[in-house]
């Protein structure tokens, strides 16, 4: 997505574009190798939602007319420490596909623009440098079927190769420095499955269930109606629990949830396909903003720079930030200074590390630093989820928020710092015990 994306503004600004992927692209609509997260729930928040639609006028309402359910945000059924939040309307649409129909639909609309070509089933083998390395002229690129070894040339080149980039070993090679990372490890584990419900009254009209994850709770899913009539349920074992990959402990995984919502609703559904398991061991940041110098002709963004816990949802709308980036740096008429360029992509990824960091080490287990400001934000979310189960003005805040359309600080306002303080002070509501007929086991990753 960060290439497609990438490619899409690069359009306006040069006479070609080259993707270069290593799988097949075209014709495809099912998950692909090179996307080891494809067969598991995605979430593409409000603000990507909106990018979409200004880069691709009409997305939305493409995807809606391709059989992709929408709805609100703030009223999908969202559980914290075990308990609903109050539904809130936030204006904010949720566009709920398959990451493969996702991904099509939008490579599909890439692909027209006149000046984009596909080179597929090709792996990056290397840059091209001028003598000096100070420039990079292109890619060294190799045929996976062991075809003879071409180099594309390139005014600019742009690293979007996800969590995998080699781009830290090359710059290494060149003479240059690797960035500094931070890493924070909290061993996530995705097992999911495709269901067809018995029927749509299953749900209660309603667009997904998300019991997510907490210290207190840390076994967490998300179930999201998706194209073609489908369900998909993904269910996230952090700390080396996961959920197994066979039917009968997928299923009791399920009954271990906090909450009873996704068993009922799964509970007499059709099984489309058998559960698939995904490792995510930690958050990976690159700090290529801290380096002093860089080859020109040479940028970094997606997940090559900054990869989230995927729990959060954030990485094909920050993507989608980091494009609209290179679209201003690109205004100018020139190749973006890579320096300049990074440090920027750095400043688009401070808020939602922030979060999604943030949320990781509010887990005791987790390894990092915590100084005050974590450990701040972190009792204040805690009041705040508190808040967000008996007032849906902080449910609407906080989805607008995480949505990455509203700042932070839409939470710090005096107005909003009164209702969370004195929401949370009050009784928990009542939230009937659900004692499940089996309780599932842990299994070590």
């Amino acid at each position: 997505m960060a290439g497609l994306l990438a490619a899409r503004v690069l359009a306006d600004a040069y006479a070609e574009v080259v993707i270069v992927d290593r799988d097949r692209l075209t014709g495809v609509s099912t998950a692909r190798r090179g996307v080891s997260q494809g067969r598991h729930v995605h979430g593409l928040l409000a603000r990507g939602q909106q990018i979409l639609d200004e880069l691709f006028p009409g997305f939305t309402a493409a995807a809606v007319a391709a059989g992709v359910p929408t709805g609100d945000l703030g009223e999908l059924r969202w559980f914290f420490n075990g308990r609903p939040l109050a539904p809130a309307s936030t204006g904010l649409t949720c566009v709920s596909a398959a990451r493969p129909v996702l991904e099509q639909l939008v490579r599909e609309r890439v692909a027209e623009l006149p000046a984009v070509r596909f080179a597929e089933e090709r792996d990056i083998v290397g840059l091209t440098t001028t003598p000096d390395r100070r420039r990079v002229t292109g890619v060294r690129v190799q045929g996976r079927g062991g075809e003879a070894e071409e180099t594309i040339t390139a005014d600019l080149v742009v690293d979007a190769t996800g969590r995998g980039s080699r781009t830290p070993v090359w710059l290494e090679e060149l003479g240059y420095s690797r960035p500094d990372e931070d890493r924070i490890r909290i061993d996530l584990t995705y097992t999911t499955r495709l269901y067809r419900l018995a029927s749509d009254d299953v749900l209660k009209g309603d667009l997904s269930i998300n019991p997510v994850s907490s210290p207190s709770h840390p076994r967490g899913a998300f179930l999201s109606r998706i194209d073609g009539g489908r369900c998909i349920v993904s269910l996230t074992g952090v700390l080396g629990d996961s959920a197994p990959a066979d039917p009968a402990g997928f299923l009791e995984f399920v009954k271990s949830l906090p909450v009873p919502d996704i068993y009922q609703a799964i509970q007499d559904a059709e099984p489309l396909d058998e559960p698939v398991s995904l490792r995510y061991p930690a958050s990976v940041r690159r700090h290529y903003e801290r380096l002093s110098r860089l080859p020109d002709g040479f940028l970094v963004l997606g997940d090559a720079a900054c990869s989230f816990n995927p729990v959060y949802g954030q990485g094909m709308t920050v993507a989608a930030l980091e494009a609209l980036t290179l679209r201003d740096h690109l205004a100018s008429g020139t190749a973006p200074r890579p320096t300049d360029f990074q440090q920027a992509v750095s400043a688009v990824t401070d808020v939602p590390w922030d979060i999604s960091a943030g949320g990781d080490l509010s887990f005791p287990q987790v390894r990092g630093p915590r100084p005050f400001k974590v450990r701040m934000a972190n009792a204040y979310m805690a009041k705040m989820q508190a808040a967000a189960t008996r007032d849906p003005q902080v449910t609407r805040t906080f989805m607008r928020v995480a949505g990455l359309v509203d700042p932070p600080q839409a939470l710090m306002r005096p107005a909003m710092m009164v209702r969370v303080l004195t929401r949370s002070r009050r009784p928990a509501p009542e939230v009937p015990a659900w004692q499940p007929d089996v309780v599932g086991t842990a299994s070590e990753v």
